[in-house]
């Protein structure tokens, strides 16, 4: 088991000093039990260079847009439920094929249909984000959100940085009420 971290740590991921090259970003979660539709939480990264913005409109990486145009960012595809346990959805990184103007991937997970179906965070327990170093097939760390997020529809999980010469996970867990397009347009992302 890897380091469990709190809102706003931040951990090196090979402090042992082996090489990093390949992490699955692992997500997770469950809808609490209030009937009518199902919930449909979706993850996305957004690969930003160094203003925090992304790189480009084809970064977004989310169910619409599986691959970033480098192949480093993959999505491993939409799970319409999030039945079952573990992971509900992965995104998988190669380190050493990302972009060389990126500085960071941010992590967020969305409710589909969030306004439509009256549903928020706050009908959402257990959720998590973890990252795999799938060479050692090794958990480096877990951020489990505890809070409560009543109104918010979507939230930036944490994000992947380079930091003179070492990866870093930052747990974020900033929630937002306007849903995944908010997201998406604090980080640059042209949705129109």
């Amino acid at each position: 088991m890897g380091v469990s971290l709190a809102k706003g740590q931040n951990v090196v991921l090979n402090q042992d000093g082996t090489p990093l090259a390949d992490v699955s970003i692992g997500l997770g979660w469950d809808a609490r039990p209030v009937g009518g539709a199902d919930f449909d939480l979706d993850a996305s990264a957004i690969v930003c260079g160094p203003e925090m913005k992304v790189i480009s409109d084809e970064h977004f990486v989310f169910y619409n847009n599986l691959t970033s145009p480098d192949g480093a960012v993959r999505h491993t595809g939409d799970n319409l439920t999030g039945d079952g346990d573990g992971d509900d959805e992965q995104i998988l990184i190669d380190l050493d094929g990302l972009d060389e103007k990126a500085g960071q991937v941010v992590f967020a997970v969305s409710i589909h249909d969030a306004e439509t179906r009256g549903q928020s965070f706050g009908q959402v327990s257990d959720a998590f984000i973890r990252v795999v170093d799938n060479l050692t097939g090794r958990e480096m760390c877990r951020y489990e959100l505890s809070y409560d997020a009543a109104g918010e529809t979507a939230m930036v999980f944490g994000a992947l940085y380079r930091r003179g010469g070492e990866w870093k996970f930052r747990a974020i867990g900033q929630g937002y009420a306007s849903g995944l397009a908010g997201i998406a347009t604090d980080y640059g992302v042209n949705i129109g």
